[in-house]
Parts: structure tokens; C-alpha cells; sequence
């Protein structure tokens, strides 16, 4: 199982205390040291939505002003390989899936 996030992001950390708590194995990659490129985000893509996976929420969408862009799905698969800070996070590769996000009850579901 692979954590894709970044270390300060609330949603990371109680992914990380919940896999923990739960002594469960994971490989933890930090999109500010190891960007995912477009190959990644494509494969992504194959098994969740864009709405999804791209954060129109955070600080990092409202700094870059991508609401005034009125993105289509194509821009913001761009703007997703371009700047990682606005995938919704965190992103768990499991088995042949991903989980978008934090959710404890999905969590519970899923991995345990």
C-alpha cells in the first residue's frame, strides 16, 4: 500500500494515525519531494473521477486563481500532473485501487 500526500496536510496525518492505530504496512511518498507526473495521475484517473481526485477546495486552487480558468476535464488533468498540491489528498494505492481523501468509515470498510 502506497500514501501519496504531504506531511503537514490534516487529512494525511489522520490517514497516517489510522493506519497506525491499525498496524498497517505502508509506503509513504511526499509530493513535495516525489512529484507524480501524468503517467500517475492517468492511471488514477482509470479508477476515479477528476471531480474527485482534483481539490477545488484548497489553498493551493484558490492561490493559482484556477476557478477564473474555468477548467475543463483536460485542464485540470494538466494542472493536476503541474502542480501536485491540488490533489485532493491523501491518495491510497491498495491492491488494484485508490482511495481518495480521508473517510474512517470507508477506511474501516476497505482495510480492515
Amino acid at each position: 500500500m502506497i500514501l501519496y500526500g504531504i506531511k503537514t496536510c490534516t487529512s494525511v496525518r489522520k490517514a497516517v494515525k489510522f493506519f497506525k492505530d491499525n498496524n498497517i504496512e505502508f509506503e509513504f511518498i511526499d509530493f513535495k519531494k516525489e512529484p507524480v507526473g501524468k503517467n500517475k495521475i492517468e492511471k488514477w484517473l482509470s479508477k476515479t473521477t477528476i471531480e474527485k481526485l482534483f481539490n477545488s477546495r484548497g489553498t493551493k486552487y484558490r492561490l493559482l486563481k484556477l476557478k477564473e480558468l474555468n477548467l475543463d476535464k483536460n485542464g485540470k488533468k494538466e494542472w493536476l500532473a503541474k502542480e501536485n498540491l491540488i490533489i485532493k489528498r491523501p491518495v491510497i494505492e491498495y491492491k488494484d485501487e485508490i482511495v481518495v481523501g480521508f473517510d474512517e468509515d470507508e477506511y474501516k470498510k476497505v482495510f480492515l
